[in-house]
């Protein structure tokens, strides 16, 4: 038979133990309650920071397509047209190139479709279709 101090012991063991479990449901609860808010927070941080990719994507392009609509009639540029303009202005590539201050090469690539001129570079290629024969060679005599 047992003695009345391993009873006791075992009692105050039992109770222990009961009231640690109570104790750990709180606050398994509480690390579950925590662990679902961190991963709303996760998933808003995301959606947060692909809209925000999203805006920077828009306001690049904004601030692209803003100094064109400012600039006036949006300018554009065909390979043939190019060629054809040199070749109507009897012009070689290098004198080309010297009107629109750029390489012999670059207009040739120009030409041939390799590679498209700047933007910055479309203005100077529009002044010199506006341009006669005349213009051009007194253009390239300065």
């Amino acid at each position: 038979m047992a003695t009345f101090a391993e009873q006791l012991k075992n009692e105050i063991a039992r109770i222990a133990k009961k009231e640690l479990r109570a104790e750990t449901k709180q606050l398994k609860l509480f690390a579950s309650q925590q662990r679902s808010e961190n991963a709303a927070l996760k998933r808003r941080l995301s959606d947060l920071e692909a809209a925000l990719k999203r805006l920077g994507k828009a306001q690049v392009k904004a601030t692209v397509a803003s100094p064109e609509k400012e600039a006036g009639p949006a300018l554009r540029f065909r390979a043939g047209g190019f060629a054809s303009l040199r070749k109507k202005l009897d012009l070689t590539a290098a004198e080309m190139a010297k009107l629109l201050n750029v390489s012999p090469q670059s207009v040739y690539h120009w030409e041939i479709g390799k590679s498209r001129p700047r933007a910055s570079q479309l203005p100077a290629i529009s002044a010199v279709r506006k341009m006669g024969k005349k213009d051009v060679t007194e253009r390239l005599a300065a």
